[in-house]
């Protein structure tokens, strides 16, 4: 809470594609770290939505970026996507399009435009940028945070200067955060992960996936977490951007409840609700991240119109139990009841 500026030890989840800075103010309203994903905004609108968080509160905020090295060209395994979806354009009578996914990882660029906004804290997905931008992000006294799926990696991070880690486990929902080993076997569950880091690191550990309710909370806790952050059970808060189609998904348990990684969407593993794309295309042969989204991105909207989620990622950890229709600074309440008794 002192490094974080914080009045209670949790984190919201930065959820690119479901939320915007709305979700992070109203978590930051309820005394813990808004996010905001940054990773499909550009720099003006980053600067715009940090704005609007000012204006509004005196609260710390947490700006995640993605560190992921662009894929080198890839057009035979584009092609071979491609020709793979056909059916389903067919289908749906979708069309093609030509536009390549956004997902920028943080770059030079990219830090002199945020080097302004003074951001409280500044989070990063997939390891973390050179060493001399880390030290640009470090030198305007924000302080760092990361993801780790394995100790070796939090030992990485605690190694370039990391004010805390982040222990992701495998419980948790959309892209792992993997970035020393690409093999999933390594990935382990929150709760082996987090006391295994807490164990080896000397900087603080932060719990993530399958965190729902104060009672996992205080699981977390107990087994040396300093803080927790927490995602899925955002999801259903008015304040995200989701589709109605996804929030009926997310309230329903029998959809809920069978999760898996897949890299139909993106070309990364990721954890979402399990559809009829993730079932048919689990073997497939898909472009690297993030080529692989610009080819199901029609399918997903074509879809959608006809009302259905078969094509869409619907990104969720293991327990959606947690997953409530309530504004997000009540839920953020409600998270802290243990602290606050």
């Amino acid at each position: 809470m002192q490094l974080l500026g914080v009045k209670w030890p949790l984190i919201q989840a930065p959820m690119a594609g479901a939320q915007g800075i709305e979700l992070a103010l109203a978590v930051a309203s309820a005394g813990a770290l808004g996010s905001l994903p940054c990773a499909m905004l550009n720099a003006t609108q980053i600067q715009q939505a940090v704005a609007q968080f000012r204006q509004q509160t005196k609260a710390p905020i947490n700006l995640n970026f993605f560190c992921h090295t662009p894929p080198i060209a890839q057009p035979q395994k584009l092609q071979q996507w491609q020709q793979r979806l056909q059916p389903y354009y067919r289908e749906l009578s979708a069309t093609a399009v030509n536009a390549v996914a956004e997902r920028r990882p943080f770059d030079a660029a990219m830090a002199e435009a945020i080097a302004p906004l003074q951001p409280e804290v500044v989070s990063f997905h997939f390891g973390l940028p050179e060493p001399s931008l880390l030290q640009q992000v470090k030198s305007w006294g924000s302080k760092v945070i990361a993801s780790a799926t394995t100790v070796a990696e939090g030992l990485w991070l605690q190694a370039q200067g990391v004010d805390a880690v982040i222990a992701q486990g495998l419980e948790a929902g959309g892209h792992r955060g993997h970035f020393l080993n690409d093999d999933l076997s390594w990935q382990l569950g929150t709760f082996a992960l987090l006391p295994q880091l807490v164990a080896a690191l000397n900087v603080p550990v932060i719990a993530a996936g399958g965190i729902v309710d104060a009672t996992s909370i205080a699981a977390a806790m107990t087994l040396g977490a300093s803080a927790v952050q927490v995602g899925t059970a955002y999801l259903l808060c008015p304040e995200t951007t989701i589709s109605q189609l996804y929030r009926q998904a997310l309230a329903d348990p029998q959809r809920n409840s069978h999760t898996a990684l897949t890299r139909v969407f993106s070309g990364r593993p990721a954890r979402g609700i399990v559809n009829r794309l993730m079932q048919e295309q689990a073997t497939a042969t898909i472009p690297d991240f993030p080529l692989a989204a610009s080819a199901v991105a029609p399918l997903r909207s074509a879809a959608e119109q006809q009302g259905s989620s078969d094509f869409s990622p619907l990104w969720c950890g293991q327990n959606a139990s947690g997953c409530r229709a309530i504004p997000a600074a009540e839920l953020t309440r409600q998270l802290v009841t243990g602290f606050q008794q």
